[in-house]
């Protein structure tokens, strides 16, 4: 009974969001998902290749390879906006900061 109560424990743990993926933006989320997306339908291609499964082999590939232009081009659109405030004299970064105390502004850029 006890070992249940700690897989329970453990695997809700896992199901919930970390702090970093809670800060993330929208576009940043949808970044990452394609870049995931990607390289695991690209992983389960290969192994579908190796199993002599090469009608599945081509869909898997193909899925994957449209993950990464997807991801791609969420990238270079991020690039873009941010030049866009880099021009335009909005900043990208953060504060790094000390409890209530900004110490320095980070630029990301």
């Amino acid at each position: 009974m006890n070992q249940k109560i700690k897989l329970i424990a453990l695997s809700l743990l896992t199901l919930l969001p970390s702090a970093a993926g809670l800060a993330q933006t929208t576009r940043q989320e949808d970044k990452n998902l394609m870049r995931n997306l990607g390289v695991g339908l690209g992983a389960v291609a290969v192994q579908k290749a190796t199993q002599g499964k090469h009608k599945e082999a081509a869909l898997y590939g193909a899925a994957a390879a449209y993950a990464g232009k997807k991801y791609e081009d969420r990238r270079k659109e991020q690039r873009v906006w941010r030049s866009y405030r880099r021009k335009n004299g909005k900043r990208v970064g953060y504060w790094l900061m000390r409890g209530e105390r900004r110490l320095r502004y980070v630029s990301l850029v």
